[in-house]
């Protein structure tokens, strides 16, 4: 018996000890318990996967406003009356505004055709057709102007206009094609200091009396030291 009491004594002893000093501490009401002893998990707010966000979206944010250029050039202006009076209405608002001249490859319409003909008998063929149709502004291109047999419908500044011509060219039987019609021309560019300016003029301010009228007023970044003007 002495040996019973002295082992369940020795037990009780081992259990208080483990408690006291190994177990850890019991939770309070009310309380959460930590899921880790381990103090690395535990992350503070500013450390947090939302506050890395907003120091990512930060440092993007000013990575692209340091790549924003320091000059833009609008344009461009086919007549120098409507381009000084752009620049003259942007200057009274306060912008920084100088008028360049330059020769670029502009957009002047949009141009409907026909395209890959097999021969000049095609095209030929072709061009009678949409005559017969009332297409009369038809003709077919000359060889330096295109590698193959093509003929033009016309070009408009009006999108709608090109339209309606294509769906002539479908009535009369061919499959049209619409493309850009570009031509080599003196043009001006309005060129705005965003600095001194302290921003951009708004795409109306930019405008031409005519808004439907092409090519488009445009902006681009200004032309540097060995850079090609026409380059966007």
């Amino acid at each position: 018996m002495r040996a019973l009491f002295l082992l369940l004594l020795l037990a009780n002893l081992l259990f208080a000890a483990w408690e006291h000093w190994v177990a850890p501490p019991s939770a309070a009401p009310g309380r959460a318990m930590p899921s880790a002893a381990d103090s690395r998990t535990i992350r503070l707010l500013r450390e947090g996967p939302v506050a890395e966000r907003s120091a990512n979206a930060t440092a993007a944010s000013a990575t692209t406003a340091d790549a924003a250029p320091a000059c833009v050039s609008a344009g461009p202006y086919l007549e120098r009356p409507e381009a000084e009076a752009i620049a003259a209405r942007l200057q009274r608002l306060g912008f920084a505004v100088r008028l360049r001249e330059s020769r670029d490859e502009v957009r002047v319409g949009h141009w409907v055709r026909i395209e890959d003909l097999a021969t000049a008998e095609d095209a030929a063929n072709a061009l009678a057709a949409l005559q017969a149709a009332g297409i009369a502004d038809a003709y077919v291109l000359a060889e330096e102007e295109s590698p193959g047999s093509v003929v033009s419908v016309g070009v408009f500044t009006d999108m709608e206009r090109a339209e309606q011509a294509a769906a002539a060219v479908r009535g009369a039987g061919f499959e049209p094609q619409t493309v850009a019609r570009l031509r080599t021309a003196d043009v001006l560019w309005l060129d705005i200091d965003r600095e001194a300016s302290a921003g951009l003029p708004s795409p109306e301010q930019l405008q031409r009396a005519d808004a439907a009228s092409l090519p488009r007023v445009e902006l681009r970044a200004c032309p540097g030291p060995g850079r090609d003007a026409s380059v966007p």
